[in-house]
């Protein structure tokens, strides 16, 4: 006879059965873990846009403070094409990071890797800028974005959504 206390989980497990396969089960209905994932990764590139369009906005204030001068253009001139280059590379990578959400949402692994991994990079580069630098975080900084992150990494990397994105994986 099963009682609920024995069903539990211990609160440590050895490292081999955490990295044991989940095995090959390729019927595997899609997790709410892995759906709220990607539906955080979602919220990320609209914060992202949102983001862009506020510094569109705000560009000649961001451009005079960092005053790079170009031989051969006007000051506005130089201005315009560092908005373009920004705006390109940030629409990029948020492209990216939507094209990587639809690829979590189709069950695959890589992408799943790879999104936890810049969550990572992004809250230790958050704490660091705090750490090192004194720089705050709040709602105008990276409260935002770090919360996401967050979120993000504890969707992704529970047991259900590894399992669902292993689901393929034969022993």
């Amino acid at each position: 006879m099963t009682t609920a206390s024995s069903a539990k989980r211990p609160s440590y497990e050895p490292a081999r059965r955490l990295l044991r396969p989940p095995g090959y089960r390729p019927d595997m209905k899609r997790p709410p873990t892995t759906v709220a994932g990607a539906l955080l990764v979602f919220l990320r590139v609209v914060v992202g846009l949102l983001f862009l369009g506020e510094l569109a906005l705000n560009w000649n204030l961001v451009a005079t403070e960092s005053a790079v001068a170009i031989d051969g253009l006007t000051a506005g001139e130089a201005a315009g094409i560092g908005l373009w280059i920004v705006v390109g590379i940030i629409s990029v990578v948020l492209i990216f990071d939507a094209v990587l959400a639809v690829f979590i949402l189709r069950g695959h692994n890589w992408p799943r890797v790879i999104v936890m991994v810049f969550a990572v990079l992004s809250i230790s580069a958050a704490f660091g800028s705090w750490w090192l630098y004194d720089l705050e975080i709040t709602l105008k900084t990276s409260l935002l974005t770090t919360a996401l992150d967050t979120l993000i990494l504890l969707a992704l990397s529970s047991r259900s959504a590894a399992a669902y994105a292993r689901r393929n994986e034969q022993r």
